[in-house]
């Protein structure tokens, strides 16, 4: 391929169509008075089948539109990058060349995942925050309460942020904040005594310390001097009263284990398991102090307040009037600690948005601190399920959730008796396929607006659906399984990608696999996973659409059977990218 410059900010090791896009840029400075980096900066991605579109009057180039577009006609050569060019009202579209983009982008896929030298698949991947460390923390949620909706939201947006932050190079922490501390321990502890059982905690933690606080939260609603004793019960706990400690460990460890279970169903993982408890005493006391000696508290009926009115953010209460400490004293003091051992460069919060006022006094408080690192603290929030409870109607836990997903699933899969039987773990391709189903519905909007959980929808193979999706994987995995003649495939530099250029469905799907990696740096740049959903859609439609004209069962010619296997295993990796960013296990059979 001809030599092409360099322009900053572009890798076309990692990303071929940044080659594509700069030797259109390179055609457009020869013939306009532009740099080659304004070019570049104007050369977009092309819709309604166009590669690249340049909108001239972005340029703002003096005299008339059609004299400017004249000119990069007027010296246009097609060369092995691009091919053509046409003017559409203001609009310049560019047209590849289609070998050559062919070639380059199957290749790239095959020396970045297949051919990997060291095995590793980073297609997709750059180096953008190569040597920043992140904290996430994500999913939060409170033992002995149940894990409900929110959490399980939480929990899909911040595994799929933590895979992306690695995508793009940075080191990051993932971290699960538990409730694990409050006045709800006092009131378990007490009803603990009255309806705890061994056996039960020994089977189902999370459950049977759920159930005893609802117990004993009826009984507090009767007996005041049920809440008393609760709050007498924490007081000891905040005051570091062993016998009130020693039970409260156990259900915590145990609780921790039964998720660390749960969470691997997801396929997420943490790397630090913290929580309320955690925060030492110390950096409490330290930054309340430090608000003290700042003049930033006023006091207010013995309870302790941090004035925000000038910012619109009310007034943040950061020590109750029995002097125990608060969520926000809490947050401030975890804040502190964690940087001071980590020294991040980046600290997410993924919370719902109900929580936005919260997070924004709390983030408020640290600048005012004169923390500098405080700038660096992001709120990453979400909208609210409605109607996800189990077919009965009751409160949902994490284990009920995925066990629901799994048997609907099951359902659906035993009325194709023909293909059930071919399956080898039914139940747990089940299960894979309905976790594909709640996570993709979850992650198909935009994160910040409410959406209604469906369970019909979840289960559907039709439309843009989690299982949909699971199916174009499989497809793609079965296809060098049916064709045993023409696996393995020869080194890339002989296969014949140019007989690839006749079948429109080909380009189609060669060209939307190059976008990929751009793809991955605008979710870096929106923290959405919903525009990598709709990649990975189209990406399925476009298979989809070139099944019966792209055949490679029963293609006589050895040269294009082995060109189009090519184009597919190169897409099966990619779809597979994709979907393991979104946190998803793409399945080989179903």
């Amino acid at each position: 391929m001809p030599s092409l410059p360099s322009v900053p900010g572009t890798d076309p090791t990692k990303c071929v169509l940044d080659s594509f896009r700069i030797a259109i840029a390179q055609k457009l400075s020869n013939a306009l008075p532009l740099t080659l980096e304004q070019a570049f900066s104007g050369v977009d991605y092309g819709k309604k089948g166009e590669d690249f579109t340049v909108a001239l009057p972005r340029f703002r180039i003096p005299g008339k539109l059609e004299e400017t577009a004249a000119k990069v006609i007027d010296s246009f050569q097609s060369d092995e990058w691009v091919e053509a060019v046409v003017l559409d009202k203001s609009f310049l579209h560019f047209r590849v060349n289609t070998k050559s983009m062919i070639r380059e982008v199957l290749n790239q896929i095959d020396s970045l995942t297949r051919s990997s030298p060291t095995g590793e698949a980073t297609y997709g991947t750059n180096d953008s925050g190569k040597g920043k460390k992140v904290i996430i923390e994500y999913s939060s949620p409170n033992i002995a309460k149940s894990f409900h909706v929110g959490h399980l939201r939480s929990t899909i947006i911040g595994a799929f942020l933590a895979n992306l932050y690695k995508a793009c190079g940075w080191e990051v922490i993932s971290m699960n904040y538990l409730g694990d501390w409050g006045t709800q321990f006092g009131l378990i502890a007490t009803g603990f005594e009255k309806y705890g059982s061994q056996a039960e905690l020994e089977k189902d933690a999370i459950k049977h310390l759920f159930d005893i606080y609802v117990a004993i939260n009826k009984d507090a609603e009767s007996d005041p001097s049920v809440k008393a004793a609760a709050a007498q019960w924490f007081k000891r706990m905040e005051d570091g009263d062993e016998d009130a400690l020693k039970n409260w460990r156990v259900w915590r460890e145990m609780s921790v284990k039964k998720y660390e279970k749960e969470y691997e169903r997801l396929n997420v993982k943490f790397d630090v398991y913290t929580g309320e408890s955690k925060v030492g005493k110390e950096s409490m006391d330290a930054a309340l102090e430090k608000l003290e000696t700042m003049g930033l508290i006023s006091d207010s009926d013995g309870a302790k307040l941090v004035e925000l009115e000038k910012w619109k953010l009310g007034k943040a209460v950061v020590r109750k009037k029995d002097g125990t400490s608060i969520y926000l004293t809490r947050d401030i003091g975890g804040a502190i600690e964690r940087y001071e051992k980590y020294k991040f460069d980046k600290m997410i919060y993924v919370v719902s948005s109900q929580q936005d006022l919260h997070l924004a006094q709390f983030f408020k408080v640290l600048e005012l601190m004169g923390f500098p690192w405080a700038k660096d603290l992001v709120h990453i929030n979400y909208g609210l399920v409605q109607g996800m409870s189990t077919r009965k109607g009751t409160v949902v836990f994490l284990d009920q959730i995925i066990k629901e997903a799994g048997n609907v699933m099951h359902e659906q899969m035993m009325k194709n008796e023909e293909k059930y039987k071919a399956v080898e773990d039914p139940e747990e391709t089940a299960l894979e396929i309905g976790i594909t189903g709640v996570k993709i519905q979850d992650m198909a909007a935009k994160r910040i607006g409410n959406y209604t959980f469906n369970w019909d929808r979840m289960k559907s193979f039709e439309g843009d659906t989690g299982p949909y999706l699971q199916y174009a994987h499989v497809r793609l995995a079965s296809i060098a399984r049916k064709n045993p003649t023409l696996t393995p495939l020869p080194p890339s530099s002989e296969i014949q990608t140019e007989l690839l250029a006749q079948y429109a469905h080909a380009r189609d799907i060669a060209f939307l696999l190059g976008t990929y990696p751009d793809v991955v740096k605008v979710a870096m740049k929106t923290q959405e996973p919903s525009g990598v959903v709709t990649f990975a859609f189209r990406l399925a439609h476009a298979i989809s659409s070139a099944w019966d004209s792209v055949i490679v069962k029963g293609e006589e010619d050895l040269e294009k059977a082995r060109a189009k296997l090519y184009l597919y295993e190169c897409a099966r990796e990619v779809l597979g990218a994709a979907m393991r960013l979104l946190s998803l296990r793409p399945l080989e059979r179903m």
